[in-house]
Order: structure tokens, then sequence, then C-alpha cells
């Protein structure tokens, strides 16, 4: 991977800096990222604390009393000249099923005017891909996805929710997402899962990382209160697939 004639190091303050792999959203430029960060996951650099991987960067927290800012940055350029693809061809997909009916889509019908779409069109199209995570933030569990056909592309809400239920799915511009918690926001909800992404109680509280892919799956509202109903209760398995 040719990678270390291509990025910027930026000084974050005293005890961050930020690795930059290019200024666009991009597949290509998330591997990259990915890469390094499985390289200083693998062998990690004394004085690092924490590797937090964004759309086109890896910002890196370190003590700058273990190691310089300038030593960091060569022994990073020396990782990023023996980098190696971190992409094997296979993607890690988590299924998420998504009941896109009455309450749960407020704002279907928004999306389908803007788009000039049936609610059958959109569901359809919204559900119809795999969708790359880019990262996470925002909140604990919230996928920044790639991949929003731009046929469904629409703007957020002139006027911003004080609160959204946790597990609604919106459209926020050329972006797709999943609450995972109830909070105020902006996008457009077309759906909700009855699925927790992040729940602190769970062994793992996370269901998906930087890397995975988020695949959609229309449910009925029975088969939403029956997943939700094995969710609270622990019994539910998550579909993961290998492709």
């Amino acid at each position: 991977m040719d990678t270390e004639n291509t990025v910027r190091f930026l000084f974050c303050g005293d005890c961050s800096l930020s690795v930059e792999f290019g200024n666009e959203i991009s597949p290509d430029c998330n591997n990259r990222i990915r890469g390094l960060t499985d390289a200083l996951t693998k062998k990690p650099i004394r004085g690092i604390s924490e590797c937090i991987p964004t759309y086109r960067s890896l910002l890196i927290n370190y003590d700058p009393g273990v190691i310089s800012g300038d030593s960091l940055i060569l022994k990073i350029k020396k990782r990023l000249s023996a980098l190696s693809d971190v992409s094997d061809g296979q993607k890690n997909i988590i299924v998420i099923p998504v009941c896109y009916d009455g309450e749960f889509a407020p704002d279907m019908d928004n999306v389908c005017s803007h788009a000039k779409l049936s609610k059958e069109e959109v569901v359809r199209i919204h559900s119809g891909r795999d969708y790359l995570i880019y990262m996470l933030g925002f909140l604990p569990g919230f996928p920044y996805l790639g991949g929003l056909d731009e046929r469904i592309h629409t703007p957020r809400l002139e006027s911003p929710r004080t609160t959204i239920p946790a597990g609604s799915v919106g459209i926020g511009g050329k972006q797709t997402g999943i609450y995972p918690l109830a909070s105020p926001g902006g996008w457009q909800l077309i759906g909700r899962t009855p699925l927790k992404p992040y729940d602190p109680e769970r062994e793992e509280p996370f269901l998906y990382a930087a890397g995975d892919y988020i695949r959609f799956k229309p449910v009925s509202l029975q088969e939403y209160d029956s997943i939700k109903a094995q969710c609270d209760n622990g019994t539910y398995k998550v579909e993961r697939i290998k492709e």
C-alpha cells in the first residue's frame, strides 16, 4: 500500500496527532486508515494511549512524557512504509432488521416527495445495498455509513427534533445511519430497528465496528415486535454474514 508519501501529520494540541490520508470519503482511504490502526493494535508503539479512526484520518492520542510528537511521526512513517492492505476481499456484514412502517417512519413521506419515489421504492433502494461503516461517533455506536444511493439523498430537517427514539434509522443528506440511543437529531427518520447497536451491559457493547458493513433488512411490525421481545430477553441472535 503506497501511503507514506500521501499522508499529512497534524498536531492537535500537545498530546494528539492526526494522520490524514486524503480529503474524500472513499473505501480506499478507509482501508488505509484501518491498515494503520490494525498495525498499531497488533504492535503498539509505547506512549500511544488511543487510536480513533475517522472518515479520512486517524487521530492518535499519546503521552508526550513517554514519546515526543516528532519521534511518534518518525515511527508512524516507518509503519506506513511497511503497511499492507487490510482488505482480503471478504466483507463482514451485520444484518439490521428495520421496520419502515407507521410511527417508526415519520419522515418517509418527506423522503418519498423529495426523491419522487414511492415508499416501496425508497425501502427497496435503502435496503438494497451493503453500507461500509467508516467510523463510529456522535453517540456510542452511531455508524457513519458510506454508499447511500443518490436517488434517496434527502436534506436534514430544517428544525431538528429534541428527542429521537433509540434504534431510529434515518437519512441526513448523503448519509444514512442508526441512532443507537435516544437523542436530539435532525435526520429524516424512515424506520426503526429493534436491535440495540450499543448496550453497555453486553459483554461486547457494540454490534459492529469501523470496517464492517451493515445490511438493512425490511421487517413487518409483527416481526419487529417479535425480534424486540427476543432482544429484551436475550435470546435474539444477530445475523452476521461473511461474503
